[in-house]
C-alpha cells in the first residue's frame, strides 16, 4: 500500500493526514510504513480511510505491528472481523475500534500546542469512561448480531482492542477511565491533589457505579464486574499508540526532543526519561474478563512493556502483571525551522 500517495481531493484530507506530509517528516512516513510492511487491503478503501478519517486506520496498522513484532500469525482469510489471530494453536478474534469525539465537541487534531495539559482531572476521565463506553458497547453489540453467527468466529475468544482519541490531551489519561468502565475502581487524583495529607498512601480508588452524560443518561461503569459481558474476553487499550510512537521509534533528530514517564514496579513509582528508546509494545494494556466464557490466555501478551490486569471474581481483588517498566506518558517535542 501506498499510504502517503494522495488519493482523495484536498479538502477531504484528514488534519492528522495532512500534519505528517511535511519533508520534515520523511523519515517518520518510513517507519510506518515498515510498521504496515504485508498489511493486506482487504477492501480496497484502506488507504482512502487512512487519508480521510486517520484514527482509526492508525490504531489497525499499530495492532498488525504490534502483531508481527511478538509473532503472532494473522489469518485474512476472512474479511471480517478486523483481525483473526493465531496463540498456541487456536484462533483469536479481535475487533479494532476507537474512542472518538462526540459530536459538537473539540476533537483531538484541534489541540492547542500552546495548552499546558490538565491539572484536574476528573472532567477529562467521565468524558473519556463515557466514550469508551460507547465504542466497547458497539462492538459488542456487533459481535452478538453479526460477527458471533460466523463460523469462523464461533468458539473462539473474542477481543476488542479500542484506542481513546476522544479529547484533546487523551494520552495523558493512562488506564485510569478504562478500569473505572470495566471494573468500577476510579483513581481519585483530583482528590489527592486538593488534600494530599489526607492519603498518605497516594491517591485514594473509589466506586463511581455510573457516571452522567451531558444529556442526563446513565452510563453503567463495572463492565467486567458480573457476566453480563461474558462474551468479550478482554479489552486491549493504549493510550500511547499514537503518531508520538512512530517519532519516537524514527532514527533520533537533533531537532526533536521526546520525554517519556515510565512506571517502575521496583521503584512502586513513576520514572522520568528522555529520549528513551521505545518498542511498538510499550504503553499496552491487556484487561482480562474474569467472567469471560472464552478466557483469552495470559501468555499470548507476556512481553516486555505490556501491562496485563487480572480480578478474582471472588475476592473483587484486581491484579496487575508487568514485564519491566512501562510507558506511561510521551510528549515528543518537534523544532522546525521557519
Amino acid at each position: 500500500m501506498d499510504l502517503f500517495k494522495q488519493a482523495v481531493e484536498e479538502e477531504k484530507l484528514h488534519r492528522n493526514f495532512i500534519s505528517i506530509l511535511r519533508k520534515s517528516k520523511e523519515a517518520d512516513r518510513q517507519e510506518l510504513l515498515r510498521w504496515c510492511d504485508g498489511f493486506p487491503d482487504r477492501d480496497n478503501k484502506f488507504v482512502i480511510e487512512f487519508q480521510t478519517t486517520f484514527n482509526s486506520s492508525f490504531w489497525e496498522i499499530y495492532l498488525y505491528a504490534l502483531f508481527k513484532e511478538v509473532g503472532i500469525p494473522m489469518n485474512w482469510e476472512y474479511s471480517s472481523p478486523d483481525f483473526m489471530v493465531e496463540y498456541n494453536g487456536k484462533e483469536v478474534v479481535i475487533e479494532a475500534t476507537i474512542a472518538a469525539a462526540a459530536l459538537g465537541k473539540t476533537p483531538e487534531w484541534e489541540k492547542d500546542l500552546k495548552e499546558e495539559p490538565p491539572t484536574r482531572f476528573r472532567e477529562m476521565n467521565m468524558e473519556s469512561i463515557i466514550r469508551l463506553s460507547n465504542s466497547i458497547i458497539s462492538k459488542y453489540r456487533k459481535y452478538k448480531d453479526k460477527y458471533s453467527k460466523l463460523e469462523h468466529v464461533k468458539g473462539n475468544p473474542f477481543v476488542i482492542a479500542v484506542a481513546p482519541f476522544e479529547q484533546p490531551h487523551f494520552n495523558v489519561q493512562c488506564e485510569t477511565p478504562i478500569m473505572a468502565l470495566l471494573y468500577d475502581f476510579y483513581v481519585d487524583e483530583d482528590a489527592y491533589n486538593d488534600n494530599p495529607h489526607l492519603y498518605p498512601n497516594g491517591p485514594p480508588d473509589v466506586k463511581l457505579g455510573f457516571v452522567e452524560k451531558d444529556n442526563g443518561s446513565e452510563v453503567e461503569l463495572g463492565l467486567f464486574e458480573d457476566d453480563s459481558l461474558s462474551e468479550v474476553s478482554a479489552i486491549v487499550l493504549s493510550t500511547t499508540a499514537t503518531w508520538g510512537k512512530v517519532e519516537s521509534m524514527t532514527t533520533s533528530s537533533d531537532s526533536r526532543f521526546v520525554s517519556t514517564v515510565w512506571w517502575s514496579e521496583e521503584k512502586q513509582g513513576p520514572i522520568c526519561k528522555i529520549s528513551a528508546s521505545e518498542s511498538i509494545r510499550d504503553g499496552l494494556f491487556v484487561f482480562h474478563n474474569p467472567y469471560a466464557k472464552r478466557p483469552l490466555d495470559p501468555k499470548m501478551f507476556d512481553h516486555s512493556g505490556i501491562t496485563q490486569v487480572f480480578v478474582d471474581p471472588a475476592t473483587k481483588k484486581i491484579s496487575k502483571k508487568r514485564n519491566g517498566l512501562f510507558l506511561m506518558h510521551r510528549q515528543s517535542l518537534n523544532i522546525e525551522a521557519k
